[in-house]
């Protein structure tokens, strides 16, 4: 008997009917993974929302935002608490400074230190520009375009 059951073991094992089961480890690491992309997605949709929405200085919404006050509010709408102004959110323990080639939707954006907006995609950044303009997405130029970008620890 045991040596039949030991046969359809080896024969299950063969065929490739059997799979690992992956380590809690690597479950537990692909789940945080999964819940940081959707609460940065998330982020990244509420600050999407505030599109057409005035630039006012030192605005932190509803009705108008300048550039770190858009960050500020959309990343304090899912819980996550950042400093309210450009200087100090590049003080905080919560940025992670990444290459641009890694950076993502919703990750943070600086043009130096006095300006901040969420990274879009390729060369577009979306945020509250300069006083007389809309919130809505930027094109990046020779001349004006993000010095560091930075993820956002959760």
């Amino acid at each position: 008997m045991q040596a039949a059951l030991a046969v359809l073991v080896l024969l299950v094992a063969s065929v490739g009917l059997s799979q690992p089961t992956p380590a809690r480890a690597d479950v537990a690491a692909t789940a945080r993974r999964t819940s940081v992309r959707s609460l940065r997605l998330s982020i990244w949709f509420w600050a999407l929302h505030q599109r057409g929405k005035p630039y006012i200085w030192g605005g932190t919404g509803p009705a108008g935002f300048d550039c770190s006050g858009l960050v500020y509010a959309a990343y304090r709408a899912r819980g996550v608490r950042l400093p309210r102004t450009t200087y100090e959110m590049l003080g905080s323990w919560r940025l992670i400074r990444i290459p641009k080639s890694q950076a993502k939707r919703g990750d943070l954006a600086f043009f130096g230190t006095g300006h901040v907006e969420l990274y879009a995609w390729g060369n577009l950044t979306f945020g509250a520009e300069e006083p007389g303009t809309r919130v809505g997405y930027h094109r990046m130029n020779a001349y004006w375009h993000p010095t560091m970008y930075f993820k956002v620890r959760m």
